[in-house]
Order: C-alpha cells, then sequence, then structure tokens
C-alpha cells in the first residue's frame, strides 16, 4: 500500500496553540507536542531570538577544544582538485571541511533539530545535499528529528522536505543519474509506535513522497542500499524495536518481523530475502552492504539474539552489572553471493564482545569497493576481515589532531559511520562517539577533527574558586573539568579540559572547600575524591620518577562511599543525584528509590524515606543484558532557606517533600496534571514556600516545555512554561540576584523571565540551537555557564544582561 505524504503539508501542521493551551491554570491537562510542533515552534524561537534585548550579549565557547561528540555519517567528494568531508553528529548537526578533514565549519547547526541520522550527496551534483535527522541508534539521550531537509547550495541554505513523524532516519539514498529520486529508510519513533515506519520515495526532489515499505507501527528500515548497475535493485533490512523507559530497544516476545526485503523495480514491490538469517523471533538490528565490485554479493550484520552461552563466573556487563542469564549470541555476519536469495553465516569466531551488551547501537557495516572479501564493522572498534567476513582484527592505530598534530591516543570506540575511498581503500573516513577520523594508511595512523561538533555535556557544576572550576560529564567521555577564565579582552576562553573525578554518566556535587568532589561512574557507585590528596599522590609519583597512571586507574585520593541497604536491592538512575547540603558541608543525600543522607561526607549513610517511586515490578527487568534501573530518583534539592526541607522527583515522574529530614513525607504528584520524568526541582533562594518543576516527556515523544512553580511549598502548582515555544525544559535556575529572574535551559536554547515566569525571553546571542542539560548562575565569577549536549560549554556575561 502506497501513501502519498505532501512536504508543504507535514511541514506546517499547526500545533503552536497547543503549546500555549498550557497558560497558567493548574487544571488543565498538558497537550502531548509532536515533531511537526517542534517545527513550528522553532519558527517562533528565532523571531524571539531576533527580538531578545540580549540579542546582542554574546554566548562564548569554553570548550572542551579537545572534546568531540558522536559521529553518525559521513560523506566525501572530489570537486576541481579539492577533497570535502560533510559529517552528520548525534546531535551536533553537520559540519564540513574543504580541506580533507583539517579544518571544519558548521553547515547545519539552527535548525528545529541537530540531531543527524544520515546524510547523502548526489551523484551528480555534490551541491545538493540530503540531511534526515534524527539519528537511528536510539540511545537514552538521542534526541527526535523532525524530519529531512535539502540543501541545493553546498549547506548554505536549507529547505525542509517533510517526513516530520518519523523521528529516526537511518539512510538516505540518491539515484545515480536522477537527484530528484531518493529513496528513505526510516526507523521511527524512538519510545511509542507509531506509522512513518519503513522506506519513503520522491520522484520530484521530495516534494511530495511514496511510503513505499510499511511493515507495522513498531517495524522500521534500519538500513537500505541500492544495487550499483542497477538502481530499480534496492535491499532494505527491517528492525521491530521500541525503547522502553526500563529496557535497551531489545528483541522481545512475539517480535518477528524484522529481516532483509528485495524490490526489483525501484520499490513498487518488495520480497523476503532472509533465506539463511537467523530465524526471524531473533534477529534484532541488521546492517548490510553491497559489494560494488561484485554486486550479487551483499554482507548482512546481525544483532542475534539466539542464547549463545552462560555467562563467565563473575562475569559483568560494560558498567560493572553482574550477568546472571544466559547470553545472546550477538554480533554474527553473514553473506551472500546471489543477490540475497539464499544468506550464509561466514563469521566463526564468537564475536559476543564484538557490540558488547548493546548490539542495537551498531548494525553497520561497509564493504570494500573494490575487494569483496574485504569488510568492515562497527562495534566497540571498527573491525575489517580481508577473508569474507570469518575473521576480523580492530583498525585503530595512534591519532593526532588533525590542527595541532599533538597525540590523542588511539582511535576512540563506538563506531557508527565509514566511508572508504573507492580510489584508494587504503583511505577511511570513521565517525564513532568521540567524533569524526581519517587515515590515508589503512589504519596504521589516524587524524582527529577535535575542532569539529563539540561534547556531549550531561551537565555542569561550578566550585567556588577564582576562576572557577567547571566540572561535567560527556557521553562516552567520562568527566572533565576546565577553567572558565577570561582573557584580555574580557571573553571567555576555549580550553582543553582535563580528566576529573567521575564517570561519563554523573552528577558533580562540590564540597565547599573545593578540596572535595562526589561523584560516580554508573548508576550510583558514589565515589568521594580529596583532590588535594590526590594531587600530593600524583606529585608523589612524579618525583619517583613513576610515569602517571592513566585516569581509569588512578584510585588515589578516591574513596568509595556507596550505601547499601540489607532489606532492599538498590536502583539508581544512569545519573543518580548526589548533592551536598547548603547548611552543612558533611551533610549529603543520594538518591536511588529510596533517598540516603550522610552526616560524615559518605562515611555513614541512613535511609530517610521510603521508596518514593511506583516500584512496580512490570517495568523491572532484573538483571537482562539489557535493562536499565528504573523507577528511581532523578531529581534532588534542599532548600537553602530552611534545613531539612527536600523535594524529590523520579524518572516515573512522582514528587515528593519533607520539612523534617525525612521523619514525613507528602506526595506531591497528584498536584501536577501530567505524569512525566521529573528533569530538575529548584528550591528558591529568596522564599521558603517557593519551589520549581521542571518536566521532559522525551521518553514519551512529547516535546512540549513543562515547567511548574509552587509559592505554598508544593501544596498548588502553576504552569509557567507559557511563551515556552517548544522543546523539552531540562532545568530552570533562579537569579540569586532577583527572585523575579529566572533561566531555563531547553532542547532549543537558553530563556529568560524576568517576571517570576509570566512570560519568556531568548537569553544572548550567538548561541546554535542545541540542547540545553544543565545551567548554572555563578554570582562570584558573574557569569551563566551552561551544559549542551553536542556542544560543549558556553558562558555569558552576567552583568552585560540588563
Amino acid at each position: 500500500m502506497f501513501r502519498r505524504i505532501s512536504a508543504l503539508t507535514t511541514a506546517a501542521i499547526a500545533a503552536l496553540a497547543v503549546i500555549a493551551s498550557h497558560g497558567t491554570n493548574t487544571s488543565a491537562q498538558a497537550t502531548r507536542v509532536d515533531a511537526s510542533a517542534v517545527i513550528e515552534g522553532y519558527q517562533t524561537y528565532t523571531k524571539m531570538r531576533e527580538a531578545s534585548p540580549t540579542r546582542d550579549v554574546p554566548w562564548m565557547y569554553a570548550g572542551p577544544t579537545n572534546v568531540s561528540g558522536r559521529g553518525t555519517d559521513v560523506e566525501v567528494f572530489d570537486r576541481n582538485g579539492v577533497r570535502t568531508v560533510i559529517v552528520g553528529y548525534a546531535t551536533s548537526g553537520v559540519w564540513r571541511s574543504d580541506d580533507d578533514g583539517r579544518t571544519w565549519r558548521a553547515i547545519f547547526e539552527h535548525m528545529p533539530s541537530t540531531s543527524i541520522g544520515d546524510i547523502a550527496v548526489a551523484p551528480t551534483n555534490p551541491d545538493i545535499i540530503w540531511v534526515g535527522t534524527g539519528e537511528a541508534n536510539l540511545f537514552r539521550a538521542s534526541l527526535a528529528g523532525v524530519g529531512i531537509y535539502k540543501s541545493t547550495d553546498g549547506g548554505a541554505t536549507w529547505q525542509h522536505m517533510g517526513l516530520p513523524e518519523t523521528h529516526t532516519i537511518a539512510r538516505i539514498v540518491i539515484h545515480p543519474t536522477n537527484p530528484d529520486i531518493v529513496y528513505v529508510a526510516a526507523t521511527g519513533h524512538g519510545w511509542t509506535d507509531n506509522p512513518e515506519r519503513g522506506v519513503f520515495k520522491t520522484t520530484d526532489g521530495g516534494r511530495t513522497w511514496e511510503h513505499i515499505y510499511y511493515k507495522s507501527d513498531r517495524t522500521g528500515a534500519s538500513d537500505l542500499v541500492m544495487d550499483p548497475t542497477n538502481p530499480d535493485v534496492l535491499y532494505a533490512s527491517l528492525w521491530q524495536r521500541i525503547r522502553r523507559k526500563w529496557s535497551d530497544p531489545r528483541v522481545e516476545p512475539g517480535y518477528d518481523e524484522g529481516g532483509v526485503i528485495k524490490t526489483t523495480d525501484g520499490g513498487k514491490t518488495w520480497t523476503d530475502a532472509s533465506a539463511g538469517l537467523p530465524a526471524p523471533q531473533f534477529r534484532g538490528r541488521i546492517g548490510i552492504d553491497v559489494a560494488r565490485s561484485s554486486p550479487n554479493t551483499l554482507y548482512a550484520f546481525v544483532d542475534n539474539y539466539e542464547t549463545g552461552r552462560e555467562p563467565q563466573p563473575n562475569e559483568r556487563d560494560a558498567y560493572g552489572r553482574p550477568i546472571e542469564n544466559a547470553r545472546i549470541k550477538a554480533a554474527e555476519v553473514y553473506r551472500t553471493d546471489d543477490g540475497a536469495a539464499t544468506w550464509r553465516k561466514v563469521s566463526v569466531a564468537d564475536m559476543i564482545n564484538h557490540s558488547g551488551t548493546y548490539g542495537w547501537v551498531f548494525g553497520q557495516l561497509r564493504v570494500d569497493p573494490t575487494n569483496p572479501d574485504v569488510v568492515y564493522t562497527m562495534g566497540l572498534a571498527l573491525n575489517r576481515s580481508t577473508d569474507g567476513g570469518q575473521t576480523f582484527a580492530a583498525v585503530n592505530g595512534p591519532a593526532a589532531d588533525s590542527v595541532t598534530g599533538e597525540d590523542t591516543g588511539r582511535v576512540h570506540g563506538d563506531h557508527h559511520g565509514l566511508w572508504i575511498d573507492p580510489a584508494d581503500p587504503r583511505k577511511l573516513y570513521n565517525v564513532n562517539d568521540g567524533g569524526f577520523y581519517r587515515t590515508h594508511d589503512g589504519g596504521a595512523t589516524w587524524i582527529f577533527a577535535a575542532s569539529a561538533a563539540g561534547a556531549q555535556f550531561y551537565n555542569i557544576m561550578l566550585d567556588r574558586s577564582s576562576p572557577p572550576w567547571a566540572y561535567g560529564s560527556i557521553q562516552d567521555h567520562g568527566s572533565r573539568r576546565g577553567r572558565l577564565t577570561r582573557g584580555a579582552d574580557g571573553r571567555i576562553q576555549a580550553v582543553a579540559w582535563e580528566d576529573a573525578p567521575g564517570g561519563e554518566g554523573t552528577h558533580h556535587a562540590i564540597d565547599p572547600s573545593n578540596n572535595v568532589v562526589y561523584s560516580h561512574g554508573f548508576y550510583g557507585n558514589f565515589t568521594r575524591t580529596d583532590l588535594e590528596a590526590q594531587a600530593k599522590a600524583r606529585a608523589a609519583r612524579a618525583a619517583a620518577g613513576e610515569p602517571p597512571l592513566p585516569s581509569w586507574r588512578d584510585r588515589s585520593g578516591i574513596t568509595g562511599i556507596e550505601p547499601t541497604d540489607p532489606d532492599a536491592e538498590l536502583r539508581a538512575q544512569w545519573m543518580a543525584p548526589i548533592i551536598v547540603s547548603p547548611h552543612d558541608g558533611s551533610v549529603i543525600y543520594a538518591g536511588y528509590q529510596f533517598l540516603f543522607r550522610s552526616p560524615d561526607r559518605g562515611d555513614s549513610w541512613s535511609r530517610i524515606s521510603p521508596d518514593l517511586t511506583d516500584n512496580n515490578p512490570e517495568e523491572m527487568l532484573r538483571r537482562h543484558s539489557s535493562a536499565i534501573p528504573y523507577q528511581t530518583i532523578v531529581a534532588l534539592t534542599e532548600s537553602t532557606k530552611k534545613a531539612g526541607l527536600l523535594y524529590v522527583g523520579t524518572d516515573d515522574g512522582r514528587i515528593h517533600s519533607t520539612i523534617d529530614t525525612g521523619k514525613e513525607w507528602v506526595e506531591l504528584t497528584s498536584r501536577i496534571p501530567v505524569r512525566k520524568w521529573i528533569s530538575r526541582i529548584v528550591a528558591s533562594e529568596h522564599d521558603e514556600a517557593t519551589v520549581y518543576i521542571t518536566q521532559q516527556g522525551r521518553s514519551d515523544d512529547d516535546f512540549a516545555p513543562y515547567v511548574w512553580k509552587s509559592t505554598d511549598a508544593g501544596k498548588t502548582f502553576t504552569s509557567i512554561s507559557g511563551g515556552l515555544p517548544a522543546g523539552a525544559v531540562n532545568v530552570i535556575r533562579e537569579d540569586p540576584r532577583d527572585r523575579n529572574t529566572l533561566y531555563a535551559g531547553t532542547d532549543m536554547g537558553v530563556y529568560r523571565s524576568r517576571d517570576g515566569g509570566t512570560s519568556w525571553e531568548v537569553l544572548g546571542g550567538g548561541l546554535p540551537s542545541v540542547q540545553v542539560s544543565d545551567l548554572q548562575v555563578d554570582t562570584r565569577s558573574g557569569l551563566i555557564a551552561i551544559a549542551t549536549y553536542g556542544r560543549g560549554v558556553w558562558a555569558i556575561d552576567l552583568e552585560a544582561l540588563k
């Protein structure tokens, strides 16, 4: 069944009025906001940005200059002796280099979504570039796209060409001689069922689309390749999946729609082409590619959910959690030499560690364009086989910065895209969780583009030194810190950031003395780091002539302080909250499903709450290799005006408060009409009875802004999101100097209210359209610092904001 979709109508579905309906009525039921509304909301955002009274006050980039972000696709072309590289990033937009990857500029950074699933350049005209928004890898923190865009001038300008509700676009394939014919493989919504999945086709350059393959509301197309000798022959892989709040997008009971399909008539008809692959009920994500030098030869990289082997004694997953159930076979490579009439498994080794416990993140492979027996798979490492897929070896030589030439270590892990030069297959262009890398010698040495894209920060915390150290955790880079130092011109300097306590998913709590930092690696394994003791230990090693330890091995000054409970198995979120009491620097609080309090910096703990979540066993898949702790505390604050007045929020949308350090708890959940993930709770610094709550509906595929304010200690709440056009609200902060001035960080940027939330304006100028994941107001340094998920850390001068 075909469905023709007009790009003009899908892009213009009105929804701004829906957002405005939040108003200030506490009884009003908020309405879900979809991707089309985000497009409309972004248009409002751009108008607000142009009209902002602070538009001439610049946001200043603070780095890190030595960390990039997750890349999702890379395309390369040559014209007039110039090699151009175009890279799409998971949350950093699209970047272009016209000197073979040495220097870069952003060409897709002011858009409703800068999450990129795939890019494609027309073979007949490299000025025609297509960008599919919404990365298809489906990490927990992945951001949804808003459809597909087209540029006819090399990326100088862009036009939205529809398909907004696809949310995740895995592949774009352009006809080799007619650039108006384009195919799109979409995997669909990340968290909810929807029909905009499968394969789409346009024959008029994107003005209209046909839905040429649809399987079901939970099965999309995760890859798509075209026969290089016949553009009417295409192969697509199907992936049945949905992401749960308590589980990765794994194969579930009853799933049997995954596989490979083939068309020989440009998508008019499709046939199943899965013979020889694992049985349908075991097929996870599948990546496919065709050998350009032998078009009937294709490879399939299958995440196989058949039972593989029992776990080894004390075997743990990538996050240190014990594995108790049998492991799946996981990564396998299959090959066909008859155009997918039959497949056979060719990989012979146990590849269970190829993709770790999360093969759904990868699922891509590439065949050498000149040799059908050379194939690359992308998993934790970039792997190459020279024997037709039987055995693989990592291709991860040392790398150097493309601008400075400095050693940057070996190629980063977690690979998602690869381009192989057909004229010289030793030249590889690769993207992974560390960014963009290229090699001209088959992987013996690599060049790293640190200057492209930006780090994916989850959060930011400032200490009290001068200038302040900024701490933050970064996707797949652990935790880093950098000084927010002003140059001679008064501007914040962009600098390299050094390793800091904590892993890639942690909040940082800093003792007022600046010498103690609380953090964790994953899921609440909290530690206390004595920075002074750490510095002395490192100095002693240097004085003894011993080489410094890598950060992941250096335990000097670090004490484990993870609480335990004899009566319950503790659940902690990926980024479990920990805070230092504003009334006593020795008192810290940490959130699991219970709230814990320590009076002595974590040496001892007491549980001060019951389970503050729904505690629903159906939403806790314990010990499964893809299980995620859920129904946990994610937001926590203690009033600066009254010791023991605490507010707690959970990932399942529950809210509680206590006025006596946990002796009695009051549930506030029903006083807000929406059950969503609590992204932030902030007790007012000016008024004991005022508290702010933000929620995000990302895990419901809902992109409405949710901000609530109570002036009676949580008895009633009023929505103050009116005037925020669209996008999840990730953080709210008060200005310490003015109770009526509020700042909100959203998936579209930063806003300020000067009337307690009645109205909002865009704050500052020059900030790319990117998720603002955290925000801190620091009157000591005169700065507002923000963490962005895709463009690093930025700061703006408080005194310049009038």
